[in-house]
């Protein structure tokens, strides 16, 4: 009996780790192979960025005149100029009004080949300049990346120039129409077909253009002492928005 105790307590001991033993959940394999899922995310990131065709916003070169600085920034539609905005530019009454002149004949000339506007040959100059170095610099990218360019070139291609006229909207002034041009959904560029004799209106015409081709909407402002001519522009460019369908 004293012999059997010993044997006894031994049995016991040895089922102990047996019972405590608990299997491997395979953590530490898991947690090393989750990585490996890391390089497909990124590239199927990677692949649908440029598997859209996005604008290109090139920046002409700053251009110092006796006025002040003068610099563009261009979007590009595959080859064509969408849109200018100005980046920096004189503080003067007379840059303020021809800024809009401008940017409107760089839109329908699709160039630097754009007249200057009388009483500003500064900033017209200094504008050109600062142009045609972004037309450059985008020429060279586009160059440089033959594929890219022909897709770009296709995919304009595809999208085909509609011309709507809007309503002729009767005003105390005078009758307002406006014929739009629509590169696909895009508001490509803005023309009067009739605007009133005035001098309000015909310095207001250009921003309202400008400010239409910003918003590609007829939701802008108000001219500030053109305000029948504002609202009749409105009201025709509505009209000819709602005709492209």
């Amino acid at each position: 009996m004293k012999r059997a105790l010993p044997v006894l307590v031994l049995s016991i001991a040895g089922l102990v780790p047996v019972w405590l033993y608990e299997p491997s959940l395979g953590i530490t394999s898991s947690e090393a192979s989750s990585p490996a899922t890391t390089p497909s995310s990124s590239s199927s990131t990677s692949s649908s960025g440029s598997s859209g065709t996005s604008s290109t916003v090139v920046k002409g070169t700053t251009v110092t005149t006796e006025k002040g600085d003068v610099q563009v920034e261009v979007t590009f539609a595959g080859t064509k100029i969408s849109s200018v905005r100005m980046l920096k530019q004189p503080n003067h009454p007379q840059t303020t009004a021809a800024v809009p002149v401008l940017i409107k004949e760089t839109l329908a000339a699709q160039s630097a080949d754009i007249d200057t506007v009388s009483g500003a040959t500064i900033t017209s100059d200094g504008y050109r300049e600062s142009l045609q170095a972004a037309i450059d610099s985008q020429a060279e990218s586009a160059a440089a990346s033959p594929s890219a360019s022909a897709s770009e070139s296709s995919a304009a291609a595809d999208t085909a120039s509609k011309v709507v006229s809007g309503t002729a909207v009767d005003t105390e002034k005078g009758t307002v129409q406006v014929e739009v041009t629509f590169e696909g959904d895009t508001i490509a560029s803005v023309k009067m077909l009739q605007q009133p004799n005035h001098p309000q209106t015909t310095a207001a015409v250009p921003v309202l253009i400008s400010e239409t081709l910003a918003a590609q909407s007829a939701d802008i402002d108000t001219v500030s002492g053109a305000t029948i001519t504002s609202d009749g522009y409105k009201e025709s460019l509505q009209a000819a928005i709602d005709a492209k369908g």
